[in-house]
């Protein structure tokens, strides 16, 4: 018995190690304060927004997918649900809240209640100012590991209304013509599948005041 109990402790401390070590990021994880481009992986395009405005809806920002990859209006800075929630250089989790927050115009990616205007999905639009919006602007990151890998397709489930970030094909005309509607769907399927590329990616293991450009 006195055996048995000395032995316990060391088991449980062997454990701990393992499974310590079991959730170390990879060197390919995404993390916070990275700012990247995001594919989607079906339709080829890329996560877009820009200083135009929907004509109907909302009347907000609008959100679209653009084959370009070297547009400058596609990056998107990865954030907290909360500041201070996620600090820079920490990898991204499976199931972690977050917010994507464009880069060139300082609105968030927001999904709400109003229809879209091609295929009568659900709208996506980009809101707030200088990263501060509402609590419509926050997404769950589903993957099927411990953390957000670069190299795996992602969904973003938002959380207020639970509908996936999507794209079905459907092109705008003048003046944004050939860009791709971005809308909310209800359930999850091979359209909202997302996949990390082009950026500028903080090492989770590095000084978070050094990148790492890609």
């Amino acid at each position: 018995m006195r055996g048995s109990c000395r032995l316990f402790p060391l088991l449980l401390l062997a454990l701990l190690r393992g499974l310590c070590h079991g959730r170390e990021p990879a060197p390919g994880a995404v993390t916070c304060g990275s700012v990247l481009k995001l594919l989607n992986t079906r339709h080829s395009v890329r996560l877009h927004s820009h200083e135009v405005k929907y004509g109907s809806g909302s009347g907000q920002q609008s959100v679209t997918g653009v084959e370009a990859s070297d547009d400058a209006n596609s990056y998107w800075r990865i954030r907290g649900k909360s500041d201070g929630s996620c600090q820079r250089g920490i990898a991204v989790k499976c199931g972690q809240a977050i917010r994507l927050t464009h880069v060139n115009t300082g609105k968030n990616l927001h999904t709400h209640h109003f229809p879209s205007p091609l295929s009568n999905n659900q709208e996506v639009s980009a809101f707030g100012d200088d990263g501060e919006g509402d609590d419509l602007d926050i997404w769950i990151v589903q993957c099927s590991g411990t953390y957000w890998e670069r190299e795996d397709a992602v969904r973003f489930k938002h959380v207020g209304t639970e509908v996936f970030l999507s794209i079905t094909g459907e092109q705008y005309g003048h003046p944004i013509r050939g860009q791709r509607e971005v809308h909310g769907m209800p359930t999850a399927n091979h359209h909202n599948y997302w996949k990390a590329m082009e950026g500028v990616f903080i090492k989770p293991s590095m000084d978070p005041a050094k990148h790492d450009e890609l």
